[in-house]
């Protein structure tokens, strides 16, 4: 699948944005949060990072992304491969506040899950403290992933640790 044909794909689910409030029910939730380092500079390096789709790329795995922007803007899209596995995605918003930064894509056609993934850095000036998060609600969208189970949410939860050590 190619980048000009994943512009066309609809997004797979309809509660679009869901990740930067309320996560919908009726979809598993992940919420990873970890310290990343410290201090203002940690935070710009790991924001831009983020951005550049560093989180992913620095995953190991077997991990590509290849994106039709080199930084996440909206309605970007990339496909995400994982060994075998294609996962297409549409980035749906971008977060660029002075004390966090970050994107959430979501899921199209052809992916097999179906839901949204947020992935961000947070500066806390209280304590010089830089986080890392991940944040999704997704369920199966294809027989093997439903058939899976627990393993796929196993190995997601898996992949996000990794994102943030990435980062």
């Amino acid at each position: 699948m190619d980048l000009n044909t994943l512009r066309r794909l609809p997004l797979t689910y309809s509660e679009v944005g869901a990740t930067a409030g309320t996560l919908p029910s009726g979809y598993h939730h992940l919420d990873l949060t970890a310290p990343i380092g410290r201090g203002r500079k940690r935070f710009e390096e790991a924001g831009e990072a983020v951005l550049r789709w560093g989180m992913h790329r620095g995953a190991g795995m077997g991990v590509r992304v290849e994106a039709d922007s080199e930084v996440a803007a909206v309605d970007t899209v990339a496909l995400v491969r994982v060994g075998l596995m294609s996962a297409p995605c549409r980035v749906v918003y971008v977060v660029s506040e002075p004390d966090r930064r970050g994107f959430a894509y979501g899921t199209l056609t052809g992916n097999p899950e179906s839901g949204e993934e947020l992935f961000s850095v947070r500066y806390d000036p209280a304590d010089d403290t830089v986080y890392g998060q991940i944040r999704a609600f997704s369920r199966p969208a294809t027989w093997w992933t439903k058939a899976g189970g627990p393993v796929g949410r196993l190995g997601q939860r898996i992949m996000a640790r990794r994102y943030l050590r990435a980062v």
